[in-house]
């Protein structure tokens, strides 16, 4: 099962990196550059593990995954149960990790320390019909680097968004 991974910094705390990469409506469509409309599903008015969320991309594409795991604010992690019919299966996974940005500001050993958080997201995928796989395989990998990549750019900048961070804290 081809699986695709992307890792960006930014200049938050974890909780704040979490907290934007779980934003839904406006606020997300601030960030997510691969996002066209997104809800909850079921009622639900936050994620959480057992959450469904529908999500249709920029593609025109249509997926309805559902919250495998929910641990904030280190790991997220999702399947799909409805999607493109030339998905078998299609899941993502993100974790964060703080990282220690300590660095020294002068000749004196002062230190100033900021916070920052190393953001992986992952996707894995398997195509039909297998038959398939051995050409579709790296045209799916090609594909979903490309848009993992420029989702992740779209976060950092969330990150960055002063509106964006002000929903969140």
């Amino acid at each position: 099962m081809p699986r695709i991974e992307a890792t960006r910094r930014v200049p938050v705390s974890i909780e704040v990196a979490f907290a934007v990469s779980q934003t839904t409506g406006e606020t997300r469509l601030r960030w997510d550059n691969f996002v066209h409309e997104q809800r909850l599903l079921g009622g639900a008015l936050t994620p959480a593990k057992g959450v469904r969320t529908e999500t249709r991309s920029k593609h025109r594409l249509r997926m309805v995954s559902e919250y495998q795991s929910f641990n904030p604010p280190r790991q997220v992690g999702m399947k799909m149960v409805e999607g493109p019919w030339f998905f078998a299966s299609f899941g993502g996974g993100w974790s964060f990790v703080s990282v220690d940005t300590t660095e020294a500001v002068d000749t004196t050993d002062a230190t100033d320390t900021t916070d920052a958080t190393d953001a992986t997201w992952r996707y894995t995928f398997a195509i039909r019909p297998k038959w398939l796989a051995p050409i579709a395989n790296p045209i799916g990998r090609w594909l979903l680097q490309r848009d993992i990549e420029r989702r992740l750019d779209g976060f950092v900048d969330g990150c960055l968004d002063p509106v964006v961070i002000a929903n969140v804290t």
